[in-house]
């Protein structure tokens, strides 16, 4: 049988079987990559992405520092057993202004990309102290000294200053007023119009919309009078998941 006597050839020759291996795996990747330089953005926009206050961000990067993502993922695959654990799938779209993302393929814990509003920082700031206290077979060492490290803001629009620089939309009023809005964020107390303005609403064609209608969080999240690491970390995970408002929202695929 002529096919398989040359197929024969093929798999007895480590040398041929490895170039054509080679060229198959090529034009796989040909076929798939290609088309991706044709498209303007591969990202669908989705109403209600907006970039990270202050506040979040340097949580965002306590997360990081602390290795958090080692142990907790933060994308959630459209599998029917995922879904219904942790909630509506990952859209690309939420993790467009992460800079590295945070999507993680380990979980030794529970993935955190739907975890805000979840539970109350009061939950927040027992697990980080002691996990065990509120989730009796978790490893998760502690994190209680991030109670102690109190911050100031001292770079925080240097940090807003990098987030743009790599692509972020922050906008000239956002980055002048970074330090307030850092301050404000964790402080129900204090003046926190200009935060809101800036936050949630946008100019678009010469209005100025509410093109972010989920509400930013502002209160106290630790419960300490000083501003700290905790406060800052647990505001970050109450706004994962919490942009998008999965209940209009619509798949380009159906619209």
């Amino acid at each position: 049988m002529p096919i398989l006597e040359k197929h024969k050839a093929i798999e007895t020759h480590a040398t041929l079987l490895m170039v054509l291996s080679l060229l198959v795996v090529s034009i796989g990747g040909i076929v798939q990559i290609v088309p991706l330089f044709y498209l303007e953005n591969t990202i669908e926009k989705v109403d209600g992405v907006r970039p990270y206050t202050p506040l979040e961000l340097t949580g965002k990067h306590i997360y990081m520092r602390e290795g958090c993502y080692v142990c907790h993922s933060q994308m959630i695959r459209p599998l029917r057993d995922e879904v219904e654990r942790y909630g509506h799938y990952s859209l690309a779209a939420e993790s467009v202004h992460d800079r590295p993302f945070q999507w993680g393929s380990k979980r030794t814990g529970p993935d955190l990309a739907r975890v805000g509003g979840r539970y109350s920082d009061e939950w927040h700031v027992d697990h980080f102290i002691d996990a065990t206290s509120v989730v009796p077979e978790s490893i998760m060492p502690s994190y209680g000294f991030l109670a102690d490290n109190v911050i100031d803001g001292e770079f925080i629009q240097d940090l807003i200053i990098t987030s743009r620089m790599a692509g972020t939309p922050y906008t000239d009023a956002m980055v002048d007023n970074a330090l307030a809005d850092f301050l404000a964020q964790a402080d129900p107390a204090a003046d926190s119009d200009g935060l809101i303005e800036r936050y949630t609403f946008r100019e678009v064609d010469g209005v100025v919309v509410q093109a972010f209608p989920r509400s930013i969080n502002i209160r106290n999240f630790d419960g300490q009078p000083e501003l700290t690491e905790m406060d800052a970390l647990i505001a970050y995970m109450q706004v994962l998941g919490t942009m998008v408002d999965f209940s209009t929202y619509t798949p380009v695929a159906n619209r």
